[in-house]
C-alpha cells in the first residue's frame, strides 16, 4: 500500500508515524509546502520574544529524523498543486528546483492546514507587515526585530496568535497595539470573562482599539501607517496580520470533493471525504460541534492530532471514529491564564439554546494555605436539564487543572448538578475540600432546586430606583465605602438578622456582595423569613470589572472608577 500525505505539521506528520506503527510495510510519502514538518505552531511567538531561543526546539522531527526512525519519505518545499482522484495521482511540484511530476497513491491524506486570512486591502505587500503561520514567519519576524530594533508595533487581531506576540512583543520593550473589528478579544469568550482580559492587557501597556477596522497599509519612512476607518491612522514599525485563518483547500475545492463550512472539506467520522480512498484531517476540515451538534471550524492542534490518528487507523484498515470537538483551550495571558471548553453563553443562545449561568471566584487552593489566588469562573448550562453547555475561567494557578476536568465532565454527558459528586484530589496546596468545580456544582444544584434566584451584571444598572424594591449590598461598611452600585443601602451580612424587621415584605430585594457568597447567604436568611429576594450572580467584582472596561473603551483615559460611579 502507498500512502500520499499532503502537509507534514500536526495532523500529517501523526498520521505518518501511526500508519507506519500498524503497516510495517506501507510506503509513506509526505508532502509539505515549507522547510519544516512536525513544528510547533503554538510555540512560534514565543521565539519571536526570545523566551525560547533555539530555532531547533520548533522543530519536534525533521525529514532526517522521520526517516531514520519510521522510514517516512518526507519531502519538504514540494507543494501539491492538483489532484486527480480518477487516476489516483498528485500533481507536485518541487519548490527548489521547479520539477513538476505526479505521484501515484492508493490512499490519500490531505492535512493542509490553514492559511493566515489576508484580507485585499491596500498595502498588505508592504516589507514591514508580516503573517505568523510558519517556521519560516517566525524567522523572518525574528530577522526583522534583530535587524531593525522596531519600536513599535500594531496587531491587526485579538485572537490567541495576538495575544501571544502581543506579550512577547511587549517583553522586548515595544509599544504594542492591537487593532480588531470585534468590540472584545478572544471569541471564544464571552465579553463579560474578556473583561478580565482587557483589564491584564491594558496593565501591561497594550494599547486596545477594540470596535475599529483596518482600512489598509501604507510606507511612512522607516514606518508603516495603519489606515483605519473613521479614524486617524496609527503609525508603527512593524504589522502583523493575526486576523484569523482561512482553511487551505483550493485543491480539494478545483478536484471537486464536497466543501462545508467556509469552504473546508465535509469528511465523515472516519475521516473520509467524498472521493474514495481521500481521506482529510486538521484546520481544513470542517467537524461536529460535541454540544451543538453543528458544523464548524476549530482550528486547534490537539483534535488535528487525534484526526490524523484515526485516519490513520482507518488507512490501515481499522475502525476508528471521531466524535467531535469542543474547543477546549487554554492561553498565556502575561502571568494570566484564560481557559474555555464547549460553547460561550453567546454561541448557546444564537444556536436557540435555553441557557443560564453561574460565576464564582475561588482561590487556586485552600485560602489558609500561603500563595493562593482568585481565578474566576463561569459555567454555562441548559435550564431544565442542568446539561452542561461549556466554562470559561480566567485566573492564575490551578485554572488548566478546572478547565480539564470541566471539559472531561463535559466530553462524558455529565449535568452541572453532577458536579458536585466528582470525586477531586485535595491537598491544601493544590485544592480545597470543595474544590471550585464541586463548588460550580452545587450552585447550579441550588439554582435548580429553586434554593436561590439571581440576576446578572447586565440587568443591574435597570433595577427599579423609585423605591419599588429594596437593594441591599451586604458587603462591610470598607467594602462599600470603596465603591457600591447606585442605590443600593449598606446592610453587612452579620447584621442582617437584627435588621429583618425594618424590610417592607411587599417589595421584592435585590442583594449585592463582592463575590456573590455572602449575598447567596443573606437571601437563604431572607427566604426563609418570607422575603422575595434575588441576589447578584458574580457579585460587585465581576460588575465593576465590566464598568471598568467599559469606561475605559469609552474614554481617552481609564477611569480610576472612584466611589460611586
Amino acid at each position: 500500500m502507498k500512502v500520499v500525505i499532503v502537509g507534514g505539521v500536526a495532523g500529517g506528520a501523526t498520521a505518518a508515524a501511526r500508519i507506519r506503527r500498524l503497516d510495517e510495510n506501507a510506503q509513506i510519502v509526505v508532502f509539505e509546502r515549507s522547510g519544516f514538518v512536525s513544528y510547533a505552531n503554538c510555540g512560534l511567538p514565543y521565539y519571536i520574544g526570545g523566551v525560547i531561543t533555539d530555532p531547533e526546539e520548533l522543530t519536534l522531527q525533521t525529514p532526517e529524523r522521520f526517516w531514520q526512525r519510521f522510514r517516512v519519505d518526507m519531502r519538504v518545499r514540494h507543494e501539491v498543486t492538483a489532484l486527480h482522484p480518477q487516476r489516483k495521482s498528485v500533481a507536485v511540484r518541487d519548490l527548489e528546483t521547479g520539477r513538476v511530476f505526479e505521484e501515484r497513491y492508493d490512499k490519500l491524506l490531505l492535512s493542509p492546514g490553514a492559511r493566515p486570512t489576508q484580507p485585499e486591502l491596500p498595502g498588505v505587500g508592504l516589507d514591514r507587515l508580516f503573517t505568523l503561520r510558519t517556521v519560516e514567519d517566525t524567522l523572518r519576524i525574528r530577522a526583522f526585530v534583530e535587524r531593525e530594533k522596531p519600536r513599535s508595533a500594531v496587531l491587526a487581531g485579538g485572537g490567541y496568535i495576538g495575544l501571544e506576540l502581543a506579550e512577547n512583543l511587549r517583553g522586548l520593550g515595544m509599544d504594542v497595539t492591537i487593532v480588531q473589528r470585534p468590540q472584545q478579544l478572544l471569541n471564544p469568550l464571552d465579553y463579560d470573562m474578556a473583561a478580565f482580559v482587557h483589564a491584564k492587557m491594558r496593565q501591561e501597556g497594550v494599547k486596545l482599539m477594540l470596535g475599529h477596522s483596518v482600512a489598509g497599509f501604507e510606507a511612512d519612512r522607516n514606518g508603516v501607517k495603519v489606515l483605519l476607518k473613521g479614524e486617524a491612522a496609527l503609525k508603527a514599525d512593524l504589522v502583523i496580520l493575526a486576523i484569523g485563518v482561512t482553511p487551505d483547500t483550493r485543491i480539494a475545492k478545483e478536484a471537486g470533493l464536497e466543501l462545508g463550512v467556509k469552504d473546508s472539506i465535509v469528511v465523515n467520522d472516519r475521516m473520509e471525504t467524498s472521493e474514495p480512498d481521500i481521506y482529510a484531517v486538521g484546520d481544513a476540515v470542517e467537524v461536529k460541534h460535541c454540544v451543538t451538534g453543528e458544523q464548524t471550524l476549530i482550528s486547534l492542534a490537539g483534535p488535528a492530532n487525534k484526526q490524523g490518528r484515526i485516519a490513520a487507523d482507518n488507512i490501515c484498515g481499522g475502525h476508528s471514529v471521531y466524535g467531535g470537538s469542543q474547543g477546549s483551550s487554554v492561553i498565556k495571558v502575561f502571568d494570566m491564564t484564560v481557559a474555555t471548553t464547549g460553547i460561550n453563553e453567546r454561541t448557546a443562545k444564537k444556536a436557540g439554546i435555553d441557557c443560564d449561568k453561574i460565576y464564582l471566584s475561588p482561590a487556586s487552593h485552600a485560602a489558609y494555605y500561603p500563595g493562593g489566588r482568585l481565578m474566576t469562573m463561569k459555567v454555562v448550562f441548559e435550564k431544565g436539564s442542568c446539561r452542561l453547555l461549556g466554562a470559561q475561567i480566567v485566573g492564575y494557578e490551578g485554572v488548566d487543572k478546572r478547565i480539564d476536568v470541566l471539559a472531561s465532565a463535559l466530553y462524558a454527558g455529565l449535568n452541572g448538578v453532577q458536579l458536585k459528586e466528582l470525586d477531586l484530589a485535595y491537598a491544601p496546596p493544590y485544592s480545597s475540600a470543595k474544590d471550585p468545580v464541586n463548588m460550580a456544582g452545587f450552585m447550579i444544584e441550588n439554582i435548580a432546586q429553586g434554593n436561590v434566584k439571581q440576576f446578572h451584571w447586565e440587568e443591574a444598572d435597570a433595577l427599579p430606583r423609585d423605591g419599588s424594591a429594596i437593594l441591599l449590598d451586604a458587603r462591610t461598611p470598607a467594602e462599600y465605602a470603596r465603591g457600591h452600585l447606585e442605590g443600593f443601602r449598606n446592610l453587612p451580612l452579620d447584621e442582617l438578622r437584627e435588621h429583618l424587621e425594618e424590610l417592607e415584605r411587599d417589595k421584592p430585594v435585590y442583594v449585592v456582595c463582592q463575590s456573590g457568597l455572602r449575598s447567596y447567604l443573606a437571601c437563604r436568611i431572607l427566604a426563609q423569613h418570607g422575603v422575595d429576594c434575588c441576589h447578584l450572580a458574580g457579585g460587585y467584582r465581576l460588575y465593576e470589572v465590566i464598568a471598568k472596561e467599559r469606561c475605559a473603551a469609552e474614554c481617552a483615559f481609564p477611569c480610576g472608577m472612584e466611589g460611586n460611579h
